[in-house]
């Protein structure tokens, strides 16, 4: 283990001294530490449901309100934040959650000396963005945001100038991740922003107001996140009570070695749809770039059950790959690849076939996009089929390997779309993406492989993914020839659906696995722990 990976002396009682277990032991740890990630998981899948609810009621909320030319400069400008965002975070946020967990909290503690090494360069840099950005919004505007008409400047503008708020917000919503119980998280992160983001946006439209009340309407949340995030992340670390807040140089030289390299790959995993709406807004145009950005936005709703499993359990990853237990990090990775495959390839599967069906929601002229639903939920199989690998990379301090497969899927995408986008719309943006993902995920996958040296795919996630795609296969096929691929046939797909998962619970074999998830998720922090006791800053995750 590096310097740049090795926990803090004195980080708890599983500190960087603890002796490696016997077999017996990591087995022991391993069931202990997936009753663990079982119980988080729960909470985080239940937080990416409603944030995927809220996501899609907020896509049609513009899809609607805005049109086609409107809802691409739309998305275009969340793209603009969203991107510049996660460029200015520098890393810090996945910083965050790999070195926290590895501190002492409360007044005692060393966690508070992170805040100022993780804040301070990020919101300089938002700074400077925002400047530069406000005051070029007017040249930009024109390429960036076509679509927005003569309020395009000011919309960019407004834009820019958030960009400072959201980094704070999202450094602090990873602080905040790791110091609290993970329901602190989802409220702020799956509860809060989602469902405050269609209200705000939609009294905007109601109310005649155009894009720049729309914008407004999305960023306002922002601001309350994060204020929230500073009244919860208070507490824990000790701030305000004699926290020593003064880091030393070996914290700034711990935490940025780590963190530089995951910047870039940080703005690649967050501007990764975005790039592609940009580029189509460039080089086909606003109405094809609001069609990708419909279609993205139900291929992001598609990737959060992974999105919340990811971010229960990255502390406890970095936990046990801080401390070496290579088995138990890959045995929480296994289980949580099962779930996510199980919760996310049926939605992909439907997205794939029923394209035409979910695209009608949004209203007749986003049906274009059925070809680039198709393609880009295809992809994602790819994706959620891997598991969460770039959690593994990240929490095990080797994100100089991830910027790696990050830059490699970047790359791919950029290229094709430069290539494909001009003759073939948003079309070709889903071709271009979609490789890029394959690309991404593929590389990821084997590099975290060689890292851990240990499995990361048991028969059990071979099982699930057969039975998912033979089961949601069938019921897709009997809903596209009774109804076709339209909503009635999504309608008879979903009652078939329905049917099997009904009488599946007939099976005494399914409803045993239902029993042992239950007595995890149930299970107390002593039982999760019993094999070990976890260190101080780690407890109560």
């Amino acid at each position: 283990m590096t310097a740049a990976t090795r926990p803090p002396a004195g980080a708890g009682p599983d500190g960087p001294h603890r002796s490696v277990p016997d077999a017996v032991g990591t087995v022991d740890i391993g069931a202990a530490e997936t009753r663990r990630s079982a119980r988080s998981g729960v909470a985080g899948l239940l937080g990416a449901a409603t944030s995927g609810l809220f996501g899609f009621v907020l896509a049609v909320v513009i899809t609607r309100g805005y049109g086609t030319a409107g809802a691409g400069a739309f998305f275009a400008a969340i793209g603009v934040v969203t991107v510049a965002t996660a460029v200015c975070t520098l890393g810090a946020e996945t910083g965050l959650m790999w070195a926290l967990p590895r501190r002492r909290l409360g007044v005692r503690g060393d966690a508070a000396r992170v805040l100022p090494v993780a804040l301070i360069p990020p919101l300089l840099a938002g700074l400077v963005v925002a400047g530069t950005g406000a005051l070029s919004a007017d040249a930009l505007a024109p390429r960036l945001l076509r679509g927005s008409g003569e309020h395009g400047g000011a919309l960019l503008t407004l834009t820019f100038a958030a960009v400072p708020v959201v980094v704070a917000m999202t450094l602090l919503l990873a602080a905040l991740r790791c110091v609290r119980p993970i329901r602190a998280y989802v409220g702020v992160q799956f509860l809060l922003l989602p469902v405050a983001r269609p209200a705000l946006v939609g009294a905007a439209a109601l109310a005649g107001g155009g894009l720049l009340a729309g914008m407004t309407g999305w960023l306002v949340p922002a601001a309350l996140a994060l204020l929230a995030c500073l009244i919860l992340v208070a507490g824990p670390l000790g701030l305000g009570r004699g926290a020593e807040l003064r880091p030393g140089r070996a914290d700034w030289s711990t935490f940025w070695r780590f963190a530089l390299p995951r910047a870039a790959s940080a703005a690649i995993d967050a501007g990764s749809m975005w790039v592609g709406v940009l580029l189509t807004s460039v080089l086909a145009g606003p109405a094809d770039a609001g069609v990708f950005g419909a279609v993205g936005r139900y291929v992001l709703a598609g990737q959060l059950a992974m999105q919340g499993l990811r971010v229960a359990v990255s502390p406890q990853l970095s936990r046990l790959l801080g401390r070496g237990e290579r088995a138990a990090a890959a045995a929480v990775h296994r289980q949580l690849t099962t779930w996510g495959l199980v919760l996310s390839w049926p939605v992909y599967l439907l997205l794939a076939v029923f394209a035409l069906a979910f695209l009608q929601l949004f209203g007749p002229e986003f049906t274009a996009g059925v070809p680039a639903m198709t393609v880009l939920a295809l992809a994602m199989l790819v994706n959620t089929g891997v598991g969460n690998v770039q959690s593994l990379l990240l929490m095990g301090g080797r994100s100089g390997l991830h910027l790696v497969s990050t830059v490699a899927g970047l790359t791919v995408t950029v290229s094709l779309g430069l290539w494909l986008i001009p003759g073939h719309g948003a079309t070709g943006a889903a071709f271009a993406w979609a490789a890029g993902i394959a690309t991404e995920n593929l590389t990821a996958a084997a590099f975290a492989r060689a890292v851990v040296a240990e499995p990361l795919v048991d028969a059990a996630t071979l099982r699930a993914a057969a039975a998912t795609v033979g089961g949601v296969g069938l019921a897709a096929g009997v809903g596209v020839l009774a109804g076709g691929r339209g909503l009635p046939g999504l309608a008879v797909a979903l009652g078939v659906l329905l049917a099997g998962c009904v009488g599946m619970l007939t099976l005494p074999r399914v409803r045993a696995g239902i029993r042992v998830t239950m007595r995890q998720i149930r299970g107390s922090d002593d039982a999760a722990t019993a094999a070990g006791p976890a260190p101080e800053s780690t407890r109560g995750r």
